[in-house]
Protein backbone atom coordinates (compact mmCIF):
# COMPACT_ATOMS: atom_id res chain seq x y z
CA UNK A 1 0.00 0.00 0.00
CA UNK A 2 1.21 3.22 -1.16
CA UNK A 3 1.94 5.70 1.68
CA UNK A 4 -1.50 7.86 0.06
CA UNK A 5 -3.53 5.14 0.25
CA UNK A 6 -3.33 5.35 -4.01
CA UNK A 7 -3.39 2.64 -6.09
CA UNK A 8 -0.57 2.34 -8.27
CA UNK A 9 -2.13 4.46 -11.30
CA UNK A 10 -3.68 6.59 -9.21
CA UNK A 11 -2.49 10.67 -9.11
CA UNK A 12 -2.58 12.74 -6.28
CA UNK A 13 -5.29 15.49 -6.27
CA UNK A 14 -4.68 18.17 -9.12
CA UNK A 15 -5.48 21.65 -8.25
CA UNK A 16 -5.23 24.59 -10.80
CA UNK A 17 -5.89 28.24 -9.82
CA UNK A 18 -5.39 30.60 -12.45
CA UNK A 19 -5.11 34.20 -12.31
CA UNK A 20 -3.48 34.11 -8.72
CA UNK A 21 -1.10 37.27 -9.17
CA UNK A 22 -2.47 40.61 -10.02
CA UNK A 23 0.89 42.04 -12.61
CA UNK A 24 1.71 38.94 -13.98
CA UNK A 25 0.19 38.62 -17.83
CA UNK A 26 -0.23 34.74 -16.72
CA UNK A 27 -0.35 33.32 -13.58
CA UNK A 28 -1.14 29.74 -12.01
CA UNK A 29 -0.76 27.85 -8.18
CA UNK A 30 -0.67 24.44 -8.92
CA UNK A 31 -1.29 21.89 -6.10
CA UNK A 32 -0.27 18.23 -6.64
CA UNK A 33 -1.03 16.89 -3.24
CA UNK A 34 1.29 18.70 -0.94
CA UNK A 35 3.65 20.16 -3.78
CA UNK A 36 2.86 23.54 -4.53
CA UNK A 37 4.64 25.59 -6.85
CA UNK A 38 3.33 28.97 -8.15
CA UNK A 39 3.56 29.67 -11.53
CA UNK A 40 3.82 33.19 -13.65
CA UNK A 41 4.13 34.70 -16.93
CA UNK A 42 6.09 37.69 -17.63
CA UNK A 43 5.84 39.48 -21.50
CA UNK A 44 8.75 41.57 -22.31
CA UNK A 45 8.70 43.30 -25.90
CA UNK A 46 12.37 42.43 -26.36
CA UNK A 47 14.26 38.81 -27.30
CA UNK A 48 17.68 37.80 -26.28
CA UNK A 49 20.64 39.48 -28.17
CA UNK A 50 21.07 36.27 -30.48
CA UNK A 51 17.32 36.19 -31.69
CA UNK A 52 17.51 40.31 -32.49
CA UNK A 53 16.38 40.72 -35.99
CA UNK A 54 15.05 36.62 -37.15
CA UNK A 55 11.56 37.83 -36.59
CA UNK A 56 11.03 34.89 -33.81
CA UNK A 57 10.19 35.25 -30.07
CA UNK A 58 11.41 32.79 -26.92
CA UNK A 59 10.07 31.60 -24.20
CA UNK A 60 12.53 30.99 -20.93
CA UNK A 61 11.96 29.83 -17.54
CA UNK A 62 13.35 30.08 -13.95
CA UNK A 63 12.74 27.77 -10.89
CA UNK A 64 13.56 28.27 -7.60
CA UNK A 65 12.12 27.06 -4.37
CA UNK A 66 11.38 29.10 -1.22
CA UNK A 67 13.49 28.23 1.72
CA UNK A 68 11.00 26.74 3.71
CA UNK A 69 9.64 24.51 0.70
CA UNK A 70 11.00 21.53 2.12
CA UNK A 71 11.09 20.48 6.12
CA UNK A 72 14.14 22.26 7.22
CA UNK A 73 15.08 25.52 5.71
CA UNK A 74 17.24 25.51 3.11
CA UNK A 75 19.49 28.85 1.83
CA UNK A 76 18.03 30.94 -0.92
CA UNK A 77 19.89 30.76 -4.20
CA UNK A 78 19.79 34.68 -4.85
CA UNK A 79 22.75 34.00 -1.94
CA UNK A 80 24.31 30.77 -2.73
CA UNK A 81 24.15 30.71 -6.09
CA UNK A 82 22.04 28.59 -8.19
CA UNK A 83 22.65 24.89 -8.15
CA UNK A 84 23.24 22.57 -11.14
CA UNK A 85 19.93 21.01 -10.53
CA UNK A 86 18.06 24.32 -10.63
CA UNK A 87 20.05 25.05 -13.90
CA UNK A 88 18.60 21.69 -15.08
CA UNK A 89 14.84 21.85 -14.38
CA UNK A 90 14.23 25.37 -15.93
CA UNK A 91 15.92 24.55 -18.57
CA UNK A 92 13.76 21.51 -19.05
CA UNK A 93 10.67 23.72 -18.05
CA UNK A 94 11.80 25.60 -21.08
CA UNK A 95 12.23 23.09 -23.48
CA UNK A 96 8.85 21.81 -22.73
CA UNK A 97 7.02 24.80 -23.35
CA UNK A 98 8.54 25.98 -26.12
CA UNK A 99 7.54 22.53 -27.91
CA UNK A 100 4.15 23.72 -28.19
CA UNK A 101 5.01 26.96 -29.16
CA UNK A 102 5.21 28.68 -32.58
CA UNK A 103 7.66 31.22 -32.08
CA UNK A 104 7.53 33.07 -35.23
CA UNK A 105 4.10 33.73 -34.89
CA UNK A 106 4.70 34.96 -31.29
CA UNK A 107 6.95 37.69 -32.73
CA UNK A 108 9.81 39.50 -31.69
CA UNK A 109 9.09 38.86 -27.66
CA UNK A 110 9.90 36.91 -24.91
CA UNK A 111 7.59 35.14 -22.04
CA UNK A 112 9.88 34.33 -19.40
CA UNK A 113 8.02 31.35 -16.72
CA UNK A 114 8.76 32.06 -13.49
CA UNK A 115 8.00 28.63 -10.97
CA UNK A 116 8.56 29.45 -8.05
CA UNK A 117 7.92 26.52 -5.04
CA UNK A 118 6.07 27.26 -2.00
CA UNK A 119 5.98 23.62 -0.97
CA UNK A 120 7.62 20.59 -2.23
CA UNK A 121 6.53 17.17 -1.54
CA UNK A 122 7.64 15.53 -4.68
CA UNK A 123 7.44 15.91 -8.84
CA UNK A 124 7.97 19.96 -8.75
CA UNK A 125 9.65 20.18 -12.04
CA UNK A 126 6.43 18.32 -13.32
CA UNK A 127 4.10 20.37 -11.39
CA UNK A 128 6.29 23.50 -12.80
CA UNK A 129 5.82 22.57 -16.42
CA UNK A 130 1.87 21.77 -16.06
CA UNK A 131 1.17 25.07 -14.03
CA UNK A 132 3.77 26.72 -16.47
CA UNK A 133 1.92 25.80 -19.27
CA UNK A 134 -1.41 27.36 -17.62
CA UNK A 135 0.19 30.63 -17.10
CA UNK A 136 1.67 30.96 -20.38
CA UNK A 137 -2.11 30.05 -22.09
CA UNK A 138 -3.06 33.08 -19.54
CA UNK A 139 -0.83 35.13 -20.84
CA UNK A 140 -1.35 34.42 -24.41
CA UNK A 141 -4.97 35.24 -24.26
CA UNK A 142 -3.91 38.36 -22.03
CA UNK A 143 -2.10 39.05 -26.15
CA UNK A 144 -5.03 38.01 -28.23
CA UNK A 145 -7.76 40.45 -26.35
CA UNK A 146 -5.21 43.20 -27.01
CA UNK A 147 -5.05 41.88 -30.54
CA UNK A 148 -1.32 41.52 -30.25
CA UNK A 149 -1.00 38.33 -32.08
CA UNK A 150 -2.53 37.77 -35.76
CA UNK A 151 -3.35 33.77 -34.52
CA UNK A 152 -2.80 31.85 -31.44
CA UNK A 153 0.77 30.62 -31.29
CA UNK A 154 0.36 28.00 -29.12
CA UNK A 155 0.01 24.93 -30.84
CA UNK A 156 -0.97 22.43 -27.74
CA UNK A 157 -1.22 21.57 -24.17
CA UNK A 158 1.46 20.08 -22.71
CA UNK A 159 1.99 18.43 -19.13
CA UNK A 160 4.18 16.07 -16.63
CA UNK A 161 4.53 13.74 -14.54
CA UNK A 162 6.25 11.40 -12.63
CA UNK A 163 6.66 7.33 -12.75
CA UNK A 164 8.79 5.04 -10.80
CA UNK A 165 9.42 1.97 -9.61
CA UNK A 166 9.01 1.54 -5.69
CA UNK A 167 8.74 -1.83 -3.74
CA UNK A 168 9.20 -3.80 -7.08
CA UNK A 169 5.72 -1.93 -8.25
CA UNK A 170 5.17 0.53 -11.07
CA UNK A 171 3.52 3.41 -9.95
CA UNK A 172 2.65 7.00 -10.91
CA UNK A 173 3.37 10.23 -9.37
CA UNK A 174 5.45 9.60 -6.83
CA UNK A 175 5.20 11.43 -3.72
CA UNK A 176 8.72 12.98 -1.65
CA UNK A 177 8.75 9.21 0.60
CA UNK A 178 8.43 6.89 -2.42
CA UNK A 179 10.45 9.11 -4.63
CA UNK A 180 13.09 9.36 -2.25
CA UNK A 181 13.30 5.18 -1.88
CA UNK A 182 12.11 4.21 -5.86
CA UNK A 183 14.14 1.52 -7.76
CA UNK A 184 13.43 3.50 -10.62
CA UNK A 185 12.98 7.18 -11.29
CA UNK A 186 11.23 8.61 -14.25
CA UNK A 187 9.67 12.08 -15.64
CA UNK A 188 7.38 12.15 -18.48
CA UNK A 189 6.59 15.48 -20.35
CA UNK A 190 4.09 14.86 -23.14
CA UNK A 191 1.42 17.14 -25.48
CA UNK A 192 -2.22 17.07 -24.88
CA UNK A 193 -2.06 15.01 -28.55
CA UNK A 194 0.38 12.28 -27.09
CA UNK A 195 3.58 13.65 -28.15
CA UNK A 196 6.77 12.69 -26.35
CA UNK A 197 8.85 15.56 -25.47
CA UNK A 198 11.29 14.54 -23.21
CA UNK A 199 11.32 11.32 -20.85
CA UNK A 200 14.38 11.28 -17.51
CA UNK A 201 15.08 7.71 -16.18
CA UNK A 202 17.24 6.71 -13.69
CA UNK A 203 17.78 3.40 -12.41
CA UNK A 204 18.68 4.17 -8.84
CA UNK A 205 19.18 0.14 -7.67
CA UNK A 206 18.69 -2.27 -9.89
CA UNK A 207 18.26 -1.33 -13.82
CA UNK A 208 14.72 -1.45 -14.90
CA UNK A 209 13.01 -3.53 -17.68
CA UNK A 210 11.40 -3.08 -20.80
CA UNK A 211 7.98 -4.20 -19.41
CA UNK A 212 8.80 -1.76 -16.81
CA UNK A 213 9.70 1.11 -18.80
CA UNK A 214 6.24 0.22 -20.85
CA UNK A 215 4.53 0.53 -17.85
CA UNK A 216 5.71 3.39 -16.76
CA UNK A 217 4.73 4.90 -20.11
CA UNK A 218 1.59 3.50 -20.06
CA UNK A 219 0.83 5.51 -16.37
CA UNK A 220 2.31 8.16 -17.67
CA UNK A 221 0.07 8.98 -20.33
CA UNK A 222 -2.91 8.00 -18.14
CA UNK A 223 -1.69 11.07 -16.05
CA UNK A 224 -1.16 13.33 -19.05
CA UNK A 225 -4.75 12.86 -19.56
CA UNK A 226 -5.79 14.16 -16.44
CA UNK A 227 -3.29 16.67 -16.20
CA UNK A 228 -4.45 18.20 -19.72
CA UNK A 229 -7.82 17.95 -18.96
CA UNK A 230 -7.53 19.63 -15.51
CA UNK A 231 -5.83 22.69 -17.55
CA UNK A 232 -8.76 22.39 -20.10
CA UNK A 233 -10.73 22.83 -17.03
CA UNK A 234 -8.39 25.25 -15.99
CA UNK A 235 -8.66 27.76 -18.68
CA UNK A 236 -11.21 27.05 -20.22
CA UNK A 237 -9.77 26.80 -23.65
CA UNK A 238 -8.82 23.44 -25.02
CA UNK A 239 -5.75 23.81 -27.50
Amino acid sequence: MRPSKRKNDEMRPVMLEVGVSRHAEGSCLISMGHTKVLCTASLEERVPGWLRGLGRGWVTAEYGMLPRATGERMRREAKSGQSGRTQEIQRLIGRSLRAVVDLEVLGERQITIDCDVLQADGGTRCASITGGWVALRQCIDWMMAREMLEKDPLKDHVAAVSCGVHGGEVILDLEYVEDSEAETDANFVMTGAGGLVEIQATAEEEPFTEEQFDEMLRLARKGIRELVAAQAQATGVET
